[in-house]
Formats: C-alpha cells, sequence, structure tokens
C-alpha cells in the first residue's frame, strides 16, 4: 500500500473537499425535502440544523491535515444535530470524521479513540435502560455503536495494514540498500586483489627492465649493453608470459580453457632470490636467503596454510623488487623463520642509504599492497629504516599466521 499525497501545507486534501462537498450538497437536499430524522427538541428553531451540517461539512475538510480538530468539531456538530432534527448526512460525514481520526490521527489517539467509543456505546446503553427502561433503547444502542465503534474499529485495521505494509517496504529497501553495499564492498575487494596480484606480477620484471634500460642509455660500453638488453629481454618475456597468465585468468574464471599456473608458494623463494641476483648483478647488490624453517625443526613450510603462503611469496617479492629500485649496493638479506606451530616471520633488509646510478621511481604502492595482505590474514607488518649492525637498513617485517586454523580465526 502506497502512502497518500499529501496536500499542499493550509489546504485540504482534494478528497476530503469532496467529501465535503458531497456531504453538505446531500444534506441540503435532505433538508429541503423535510427528509428529518424527528422534530428539534427543546424548541431549537429547524435551521440550526443546516449550521451542525455546514460544521460536519467543515470537519471532514479537515479530516486528514488536523484529525483530532475535525472530531472535537463532529462531536459538537453531531450534538446540535441531533438537538435540531437529525439530517442523516450529518451522521454519515460523523462515522467518517471517527474512521478519519483514528486512521490519521496520532499513535496514542489510534489507540484511545476505539477505547473511548465503547465507553460511550456501552455508557449511552446503561443511562437509556436506566431512564426509559424500553426495549427499543436496545436498537438504539446498535446505531450508536454503528456510528463509533464500527468505523472507528475499521480505521484501526486500515491503520495496521498501512502500517505493516509501509515496514514491509522499509524493509525491502533496506535490505536493497544491504544487498547494494555488499556488492559494492565485494567489487572493491576484488579489484585491490585484483590490483595486488597485477603489481606483484609485473613490478618486479618493469622495475628491472626500468634499471637496465637506464643503464644502457647511460653507460657507454658495449659490453654492459648487450647484458643490459638481455636482462630487459628476458624479463620482458617473463612479465609478458605472466600477464597473459593473468588476462586468462580474469577472462576464463571458469577454468574452462588454458589451465592456471600453480599458486605461488614459499618453495619457489629460491628462485625468486636467483632472479634478483641476475637483474641486481650491475648496481652492486647480492642477495642472500636464509630459512631458518629448514634448521629449526618446524619443517619447510609444512601445514603452511595456501594463504599464507602465497602472502609470504609476495612479500618477499615485492621486498625484493624495492630493493632493486631503492636499495645502496650492498647485501639484500632475506629470512624465513617459523617456531613449531607459531607465527611464520618473513623479514628483508637492505642497505638504506643514497644510491649512486639510476634507480627506478617508486609510487609506494608496492608497501599499501603488501599491509593488505597482511591485514586480511590477521597478521602484523612493519616496514621502514632501521639502525643496526650493518648500518643502517630498510626493513620490511611480516607476521603471519602459520596455520590454516589460525587463519580462519
Amino acid at each position: 500500500m502506497t502512502a497518500r499525497p499529501l496536500a499542499a501545507p493550509g489546504l485540504p486534501h482534494p478528497h476530503d473537499a469532496l467529501i465535503a462537498g458531497c456531504g453538505l450538497l446531500g444534506g441540503l437536499l435532505l433538508w429541503l425535502v423535510h427528509l428529518h430524522g424527528g422534530p428539534p427538541l427543546f424548541g431549537q428553531p429547524v435551521w440550526l440544523t443546516l449550521v451542525a451540517l455546514t460544521a460536519m461539512s467543515g470537519a471532514e475538510l479537515i479530516r486528514r491535515t488536523a484529525p483530532m480538530t475535525a472530531l472535537t468539531v463532529a462531536i459538537l456538530a453531531l450534538a446540535l444535530d441531533i438537538c435540531t432534527g437529525t439530517l442523516i448526512a450529518t451522521v454519515l460525514m460523523f462515522t467518517d470524521v471517527v474512521y478519519a481520526a483514528v486512521l490519521y490521527g496520532s499513535p496514542t489517539a489510534a489507540r484511545r479513540v476505539p477505547l473511548y467509543c465503547v465507553l460511550v456505546t456501552v455508557l449511552s446503553t446503561v443511562v437509556l435502560l436506566a431512564v426509559w427502561r424500553d426495549p427499543q433503547v436496545l436498537m438504539f444502542s446498535i446505531a450508536i455503536a454503528l456510528g463509533t465503534i464500527v468505523p472507528a474499529w475499521t480505521g484501526v485495521i486500515i491503520r495496521n495494514h498501512r502500517d505493516a505494509a509501509q515496514t514491509a517496504r522499509l524493509r525491502a529497501e533496506q535490505t536493497a540498500l544491504l544487498a547494494e553495499m555488499d556488492r559494492t564492498q565485494a567489487v572493491a575487494g576484488e579489484r585491490a586483489r585484483m590490483a595486488r596480484e597485477l603489481h606483484d606480477l609485473v613490478a618486479n620484471h618493469l622495475s628491472a627492465i626500468a634499471i637496465h634500460s637506464t643503464a644502457a642509455q647511460t653507460i657507454d660500453d658495449p659490453a654492459a649493453t648487450r647484458e643490459a638488453l638481455g636482462v630487459i629481454r628476458e624479463n620482458s618475456v617473463q612479465g609478458l608470459a605472466e600477464m597473459r597468465r593473468l588476462i586468462g585468468l580474469l577472462r576464463d574464471p571458469q577454468g574452462s580453457g588454458e589451465q592456471p599456473a600453480a599458486t605461488p608458494a614459499l618453495s619457489g623463494v629460491d628462485a625468486l632470490i636467483a632472479q634478483a641476483r641476475t637483474n641486481g648483478a650491475g648496481s652492486g647488490l647480492a642477495f642472500t636467503l636464509d630459512d631458518a624453517r629448514r634448521t629449526d625443526g618446524a619443517g619447510s613450510g609444512a601445514g603452511l596454510a595456501a594463504p599464507v603462503e602465497l602472502a609470504a611469496y609476495r612479500i618477499v617479492q615485492e621486498s625484493l623488487t624495492n630493493a632493486l629500485k631503492h636499495a645502496a649496493p650492498g647485501e639484500v638479506r632475506v629470512r624465513l623463520a617459523q617456531e613449531r606451530g607459531g607465527m611464520l616471520t618473513v623479514s628483508v633488509s637492505s642497505p638504506f642509504a643514497d644510491r649512486p646510478g639510476p634507480r627506478a621511481p617508486g609510487s609506494g604502492t608496492g608497501l599499501v599492497g603488501m599491509r593488505e595482505r597482511i591485514a586480511l590474514l590477521g597478521g602484523t607488518f612493519q616496514a621502514g629504516p632501521e639502525s643496526g649492525p650493518a648500518g643502517r637498513v630498510w626493513l620490511v617485517r611480516a607476521a603471519l599466521p602459520a596455520t590454516e586454523e589460525e587463519e580462519q580465526r
């Protein structure tokens, strides 16, 4: 059920004006043909019936905009109408005002008006029976109930249906809003995940290409130029292959075409170190791997959840890429450690000083991507300069929940 249109401020609703006009014209017609309910009481002039009719029509005009005021005017008009002859049009409009007071009034009025109608009907019946002691009083009581109780409780029923419909509509709108918010968050999360994967796949290769192409332009040495071109070609071919693989996965999410590549894991860190040695050979960088998991009895990654291994691999990959772009000549050390059943710790340290020679520009998205990966798994992440025995280093340290059960918690 849709809400009825509101009238302009200060003006009656068009439906109310129509009801008031029809009631007034019908009452005038009944008065002209002398269809009264009875003679006036207490010697009242007959024309006061028209005053009651007009007042009741005025109450109809404000039945929606001021329902309680309309009910007050209607009660006074009905009392005057009963004393001056009783027009049926006035009585019918009174029932409509009672109905409107319940339907359009405040919640308090909607609760009290039906109870008052029942109370008035019962009291009227008791008083009339005590005064007249005539069984016909019961017929009069039924007429009172039809003019008060029936329209009041009809208004209660309609109001309850209207409120239920409005509640259902609001609930449907809230459900649609929540669904849209979920969809927006899912799209944003997927976009962020794709951005991280795309950055991690190609940033390493493109950084090596940028560094060696700059070196080839600035160093006037045919041998160094040939070596740089070889590195550029190798990284461009590998980057293109990985890009094609990612595009294939995006176009064929069900895997009906080419089989997707295996998810990178910590077993591939050796290959990352070897590739970094090749790319950083001309920059004075040395890369070493300290895998403490192989010597402390915790195993070599056994029991690690796939998301944890992927995140650790990407952290090492991005840290090596950043070292190639920004680190000063020296040792870049990668360390993996895991206590039995404890957290997996990944740390990468690289010399932190002014770097001579070419370097690739950075945008900071790599650090953002690493921090997002760790936050999604419930781990901790730190990155920044630190002082150590070997001088100032840039240290990246991440602690990840090692087992799948910890990750799910």
